[in-house]
């Protein structure tokens, strides 16, 4: 058997026969590098990844230079990536960043808000329901030019100044996001420390409060080593939407505990094992990530791009 027949596929019971995963390396992962990327660099990262077939691409954040350095030239990106026949959301933090996104003609954004108020205050120097008031105007603005909202919840699992965070406290926070009119929820595991029973606990926890698990996706840190193990419950329980990030980039500049997101490849190399479809070129997708790595100067921390493209560690 050559490496190409593999993974067998071995499908397993309760399933979704397809899932959309988000990519979120070029902003998610890039955001967190210490030396600047060149804006042409970003773009073809883009395009390589749309090539590969990956439908939903998150460009970039639309948030002040200071906060984010890395992400200062999205006025000069997004342009570059705009004729690409794929999804580009893009990040707004506020108002502003939404005026700056619709301008160049973002439809699809995603606002941040946090489950704790310690990391409210970290991220957004707000309380949560601070942060919530400025959501809503964004929010509705965004709806009424035809836009569509994601809305990004952190520290969903744990937080690294508060410790274990209670399910209510999550279950508010997305019922009020999703009532000022979000189109769908990420769930974030922030610093990658739930284990499958808090997945499957949060999602049930959801659904008994109302929120269909068709508007629910998940973002998964590897830290600890559980994503693949937490994407798969979030399956089994019918979610299709999981975020990942090519090559594993990315982590969280506001906690310092979060390590890279869920490999892209990895995922893809686990579902294709089990059937799924998710329409992505493995092959492609290994290239797109050893030739960022080569840009940044480093490996890939995904296990399947490290395997698939023999890279000495």
């Amino acid at each position: 058997m050559t490496v190409q027949e593999l993974p067998m596929v071995v499908p397993a019971p309760d399933l979704p026969a397809r899932v959309r995963i988000h990519e979120v390396g070029a902003r998610d992962g890039l955001q967190n590098e210490k030396a600047t990327v060149p804006t042409e660099v970003k773009a073809e990262f883009v395009r390589r990844l749309a090539d590969a077939g990956l439908s939903t691409i998150e460009a970039t954040s639309f948030v002040h230079p200071k906060w984010v350095p890395q992400l200062a030239d999205a006025e000069k990106l997004f342009p570059l990536v705009a004729d690409l026949p794929v999804a580009l959301p893009v990040l707004v933090p506020n108002e502003r960043g939404l005026e700056r996104a619709l301008a160049l003609g973002a439809r699809r954004v995603a606002v941040f808000a946090s489950a704790t108020e310690s990391f409210a205050k970290a991220n957004l120097n707000r309380t949560v329901d601070e942060a919530l008031a400025m959501f809503e105007p964004v929010v509705a603005r965004a709806r009424a030019e035809g836009g569509h909202v994601r809305g990004y919840l952190s520290m969903c699992f744990g937080d690294p100044w508060e410790g274990a965070v209670p399910v209510d406290q999550v279950v508010r926070v997305c019922k009020a996001l999703l009532d000022m009119g979000c189109d769908e929820l990420s769930l974030g595991d922030t610093i990658g420390v739930a284990t499958p029973g808090q997945v499957l606990e949060l999602l049930a926890a959801l659904n008994e409060q109302g929120v269909s698990t068709g508007v629910l996706g998940v973002h998964f840190h590897d830290t600890y080593g559980q994503a693949l193990a937490n994407t798969l419950a979030a399956l089994q329980h019918g979610v299709t939407t999981v975020d990942a990030s090519a090559g594993g980039l990315g982590g969280c500049p506001y906690a310092k505990s979060a390590t890279g997101n869920l490999a892209t490849e990895d995922l893809v190399w686990m579902l294709r094992g089990l059937g799924i479809d998710t329409g992505v070129d493995l092959g492609r997708l290994v290239a797109t990530s050893v030739w960022m790595a080569d840009r940044l100067g480093r490996p890939s921390p995904s296990r399947t791009v490290r395997a698939l493209s023999h890279q000495e560690q």
